[in-house]
C-alpha cells in the first residue's frame, strides 16, 4: 500500500489550498482514511478523517468549518480542502490508511499502518 500526498504550498492568511492523497495498493472505501500535521517541535496532531463505509467525516475542533475532507472513489483519492488558513496551520500534512477496517474512524495516530511521505504548507501572516 503506498500513499502519495501532494498539494502543499505557501499562502497568504485567509487563503485556500486543497490537498490530495493518491492511494495505490488497496481499494481507498475499504478503510478509513486519516489527515494528520505536525508543526515543528510538536506531536502529530489529527487534523480530521472519513469514515469507510459511508464517507462521513470527522474534523478536529481547530479546523472544524474551514478543513473539509473528502474522497473520489473512482480516482482512489482523498482530499483535504482548507480555508481561510491560518497561520498556525502551516505544518507538514500527512495522508494515512487504518490498518483496520473499522467501521468508525480513529484519531489516535497508531491506529493508523500507512502513511504518505507528508506536504509542507506554510501559511504567512
Amino acid at each position: 500500500v503506498q500513499l502519495q500526498a501532494s498539494g502543499g504550498g505557501l499562502v497568504q492568511a485567509g487563503g485556500s489550498l486543497r490537498l490530495s492523497c493518491a492511494v495505490s495498493g488497496r481499494t481507498l472505501s475499504s478503510y478509513p482514511m486519516g489527515w494528520f500535521r505536525q508543526a515543528p517541535g510538536k506531536e502529530r496532531e489529527f487534523v480530521g478523517a472519513i469514515r469507510r463505509s459511508d464517507g462521513t467525516t470527522v474534523h478536529a475542533d481547530s479546523v472544524k468549518g474551514r478543513f473539509i475532507i473528502s474522497r473520489d472513489n473512482a480516482k482512489n483519492t482523498a482530499y483535504l480542502q482548507m480555508n481561510s488558513l491560518k497561520p498556525e496551520d502551516t505544518a507538514v500534512y500527512y495522508c494515512a490508511a487504518d490498518s483496520v477496517p473499522r467501521l468508525v474512524v480513529s484519531s489516535v495516530v497508531s491506529s493508523y499502518k500507512f502513511w504518505g511521505q507528508g506536504t509542507q504548507v506554510t501559511v504567512s501572516s
